[in-house]
């Protein structure tokens, strides 16, 4: 008997920035061609008796701050039965350069608060929280991403403390890319740390389907 929780006739939205869109709005719609549309597909090749709707409703670029002002027409209007959020690495590259964009830690708490408050309020999502990372193992110098790992883990942390106060299902993305990363370099799974190759993005995959039962 299957453990794969999605059942037939729901409905699958993926909410994020670049690493979710990956192409939804240009070359790859409507799904994009990173994890997301890896979900559907391998959903689909194991469980094709299953009408599943899917949603990719990633903007490359947001912010916490971002999904906030869109939360009730990209999220709440849709009553999903599913939900994935993956977003925090552009928080904290606005807060890092000092934008006048930039979310702390602070703002990025409330930010998630607000918008999963909205979510249980307003739907019956079943919630996968999906933690922010960065494809580098370099912390021992003054470099841009020595800086990047110094400060990701307080948004990490923030992740986890969401997920613990609305005992939501959660990724932890960072950390399994570092297990990673001690086995095979970088560039097996990106030329930069922020955006996965294809070989990336299945490692994101296969960790939301873990959580799906799959």
């Amino acid at each position: 008997m299957s453990n794969f929780q999605v059942k037939n006739g729901q409905k699958f939205v993926f909410m994020g920035d670049s690493i979710t869109d990956c192409g939804r709005w240009s070359d790859a719609p409507p799904y994009g061609k990173g994890y997301a549309k890896m979900v559907v597909d391998l959903i689909t090749a194991k469980y094709p008796e299953r009408a599943i709707e899917y949603v990719n409703v990633g903007i490359s670029g947001n912010t916490s701050a971002d999904l906030v002002k869109r939360w009730e027409d990209d999220v709440i209007r849709l009553k999903p039965d599913w939900l994935t959020i993956k977003i925090g690495i552009n928080d904290l590259w606005a807060s890092m350069d000092k934008k006048p964009t930039a979310i702390t830690p602070e703002n990025y708490r409330n930010n998630l608060l607000l918008i999963l408050t909205e979510t249980k309020k307003k739907t019956k999502a079943k919630i996968i929280l999906i933690d922010p990372f960065y494809m580098s193992t370099n912390k021992n110098n003054e470099s841009v991403e020595s800086a990047f790992l110094r400060q990701l883990p307080e948004y990490i942390c923030i992740v986890e403390e969401m997920s613990k106060k609305f005992k939501l299902a959660r990724v932890k993305t960072h950390e399994i890319f570092q297990k990673h990363l001690k086995i095979r370099p970088r560039n097996h799974f990106g030329i930069e740390p922020v955006h996965p190759n294809l070989s990336g993005h299945m490692i994101i995959a296969n960790a939301v389907l873990e959580k799906l039962g799959w």
